[in-house]
Parts: structure tokens; C-alpha cells; sequence
């Protein structure tokens, strides 16, 4: 945790108690990097798919109707920033949204900003009750 000044007005606001608990500024720095992947519309709308299921570029490009070089460059992107993985089944590599609590989160949030209840829901191993 960072330490703070005291603040030059006093509020009576729960703020020094907040600023307690503020994360670094490395955490939202990493952060910020994160949803940079999320501010473009392509990359947004092959993130969503792969929230729902598990498929390969081909297909990928096919559904959002774009070309495998520019999907594949997305998917590089999303993979690099931990929010899909890829398996290799023969010749072609199938993605999904990685199994971590970040990609969980922003599942929900992808799901919940579109409005779309995922058939996959229940099946979250990170997914708290």
C-alpha cells in the first residue's frame, strides 16, 4: 500500500480509510493494460464468443466475419494477456476464455453488459455463490 499525505480538506468522509486500501499504482497500471484489450469491437466480440465456447480460428473468423490473419492477431492479443488459452488438437488450435478469476470477471461483466446469461454459468470454477 502506498501512504498518503493528509488530505488538505478535512470532509468527514471515509476517505483516509479508503485510501488504505488503495492497490498500488503497478496494480492499475496492469489493470489498465487489461481493458485496453476490451476497447475494441472485434476483440470484444471474439472474447464474448469464446466466454460461450470453445472453437478454432477458422471457425472464429468465420462467425465474426473477419479474416483468420486479423482474428489470429486478436487471439495473439488475448492470449498474451492471459484472458484465452489455446489446445492444440491435431493441425488447428482450439481457444476458450482462460480459467482464471480475471476472465471469470470479465465474463460476468461481458455478460452482464449485453445482457446474456451464459449457458455455461454454473460450470465456473472460480464463480462464487
Amino acid at each position: 500500500m502506498e501512504q498518503f499525505k493528509p488530505l488538505p480538506h478535512e470532509h468527514s468522509s471515509n476517505i483516509q480509510e479508503v485510501l488504505a486500501h488503495m492497490p498500488s499504482s503497478e496494480h492499475f497500471t496492469e489493470a489498465a493494460v487489461l481493458f485496453q484489450q476490451l476497447c475494441d469491437g472485434s476483440r470484444l466480440k471474439i472474447l464474448w464468443l469464446l466466454c460461450h465456447c470453445e472453437e478454432c480460428g477458422v471457425n472464429i473468423a468465420a462467425a465474426v466475419g473477419m479474416s483468420t490473419a486479423a482474428v489470429s492477431h486478436h487471439l495473439k492479443l488475448l492470449r498474451l494477456h492471459g484472458l484465452i488459452t489455446g489446445t492444440r488438437r491435431g493441425k488447428e488450435v482450439y481457444y476458450t476464455l482462460a480459467d482464471t478469476i480475471t476472465a471469470e470477471l470479465i465474463h460476468h461483466m461481458v455478460d452482464e453488459l449485453f445482457q446474456y446469461t451464459c449457458p455455461n454459468k454454473g460450470l465456473n470454477k472460480h464463480h462464487k455463490p
